[in-house]
């Protein structure tokens, strides 16, 4: 099928500076992307949009006219402050305004089933270089957000990979996440992630100066976990819009005061031998709210970082895992919407790298909406294909 493009950059009005993971969709469609760390997006629409909606939180949101010729926008936000006095921020009330969003979660989320498609990558690097590479497009079934993540599927539609082929680059642990961490890190739907009574007993909470989310403001809540549990907790921001009391983002990071805990936290399963020093476990979750009213998980990022190393080395190796998916498309919803199954669908148990092919064909993705990789990892992977082949070369000889 033919497809348009639109494509740009965003940057910082006042300072210039490129502005990553900013909200682009295309007005008159589902379609949907975001923008990489250099501020650059491409999205591919059947028909070529008049207009597109670019939002970020702390900016005002801005409806950019698209060209007939469709040459790349260049995309300039405008901060928007926020401006209220101590005593109006002092007293609001963060345990009630909390509960009183759990409260409406049925009502502001989708009563019917959903399946959406996403593009997902996860990156990994040992220090500053970068050791692999995987990317897919996925399809994300979410039952009713009346039942919790145990219905909910992902599945891989395409994927493709590349790894260094050096041994003392190879990464023979299992994290937590993959392309299911999207389900695992919905706030609202998956409550035991962060907002059950067990969790938040265990964690005092505070008001935060609001702050704007497109054009809306919103009550941010601090949470910090008080004092030793038997069980790692994560901290952060959460952002409740003030008039619908929906949760539209959250900003994680895992408690590492006991590293130990952490790692039973981060860990699957890992090689006997290997020792695994975890530093940080940070995850983003952004949630859209369309015309309608109804708010949906729209990106995720998680990144964590830790150091490997075997009983016999000297110096532990450090090493980055960043994760990122962003729905794309909306497919169906309502009652005929099929939850994923057979050899596609993804376990939190399963590996991607065993459900994707060889990263090399350069039309690969075609017609999907992925996130336009930055000029950095474009050149890694360069450098890693070159690699791979040299390797298979001398294989063959």
């Amino acid at each position: 099928m033919a497809q348009s493009v639109v494509s740009g950059i965003v940057t910082d009005r006042q300072t210039g500076r490129p502005l990553s993971h900013v909200s682009i969709a295309a007005e008159g469609s589902d379609v949907h992307t975001v923008s990489n760390d250099d501020g650059r997006f491409t999205l591919k629409v059947p028909q070529l949009p008049r207009y597109v909606r670019v939002s970020h939180i702390g900016y005002k949101t801005r409806r950019e006219a698209v060209g007939s010729a469709g040459e790349p926008l260049q995309i300039q936000l405008q901060a928007n402050t926020v401006a209220l006095s101590e005593v109006v921020i002092a007293a609001n009330d963060p345990e009630a305004i909390l509960k009183a969003a759990i409260s409406r979660i049925e009502t502001n989320y989708p009563e019917q089933p959903e399946l959406t498609r996403c593009f997902y990558r996860e990156t990994a690097r040992r220090g500053q270089r970068f050791i692999s590479v995987a990317e897919a497009v996925t399809e994300m079934y979410k039952s009713p957000y009346a039942y919790g993540p145990e219905r909910d599927a992902v599945a891989i539609i395409k994927g493709r990979r590349l790894m260094s082929m050096k041994a003392r680059d190879t990464l023979g642990v299992k994290l937590q996440g993959g392309p299911v961490m999207p389900l695992m890190a919905d706030v609202a739907k998956n409550r035991d992630y962060v907002l059950c009574s067990d969790n938040l007993a265990y964690c005092d909470l505070k008001m935060l100066v609001p702050a704007t989310i497109g054009d809306r403001l919103q009550y941010v809540i601090e949470l910090k976990p008080r004092g030793a549990v038997l069980y790692p907790l994560l901290l952060g921001k959460l952002y409740i819009d003030q008039k619908t009391l929906a949760f539209t983002r959250a900003e994680l990071a895992l408690d590492m005061r006991d590293w130990r805990t952490a790692a039973s936290y981060m860990l699957v399963r890992k090689p006997a031998g290997l020792r695994f020093r975890p530093k940080l476990l940070e995850v983003t979750v952004v949630f859209h709210t369309d015309e309608q009213g109804i708010t949906r998980l729209a990106y995720q990022r998680s990144e964590m970082r830790f150091t490997c190393d075997w009983r016999r080395r000297l110096f532990a190796s450090p090493f980055t895992v960043v994760s990122e998916m962003v729905v794309t498309d909306r497919l169906a919803r309502g009652k005929g919407t099929k939850r994923p199954r057979g050899r596609s669908s993804f376990g939190l148990r399963d590996k991607f790298y065993d459900k994707v092919e060889y990263f090399e064909d350069p039309d690969f993705w075609a017609d999907y909406n992925i996130i336009e990789p930055t000029e950095s990892l474009e050149h890694a992977i360069g450098r890693l294909k070159k690699r791979v082949r040299n390797q298979s070369s001398s294989l063959t000889l």
